[in-house]
């Protein structure tokens, strides 16, 4: 079931198109429909509102303008974080120097720099 947050693909055509965030789902005025505000991952980004009844939210296929469309929600997969060797501190991880701080420099701190 796809709700607020969740990340969707967007099925146009038949053919997998674009990724969105559930941004808002809220019920409209006709009965068993609902407005729902999707973040378009585009670049750049859009925001765009489309009514909705439930099913055609959780994956059913649905037309608009003739067209069909369907939403499949995207599964959710834990970050994977490198395990830690047996009695091995974060900090000696490479058993070797620390890392070293390198800052990011812009044009700005380059011109101030150089007067």
């Amino acid at each position: 079931m796809n709700r607020e947050g969740d990340i969707v693909l967007i099925h146009y055509k038949d053919q997998p198109t674009m990724y969105a965030r559930i941004e808002a789902i809220e019920p409209d005025i006709k009965k068993d429909w609902y407005q729902v505000t999707l973040l378009l991952l585009t670049i750049p980004t859009q925001t765009v509102t489309w009514i909705l009844r439930a099913e055609y939210i959780n994956g059913a296929p649905f037309t608009m303008g003739g067209n069909s469309m369907m939403l499949k929600g995207v599964e959710r997969t834990p970050a994977q974080r490198e395990k830690k060797e047996a009695g091995q501190s974060p900090d000696k991880k490479g058993g070797g120097k620390p890392g070293k701080v390198i800052p990011f420099k812009t044009s700005e701190n380059r011109q101030a720099r150089d007067e």
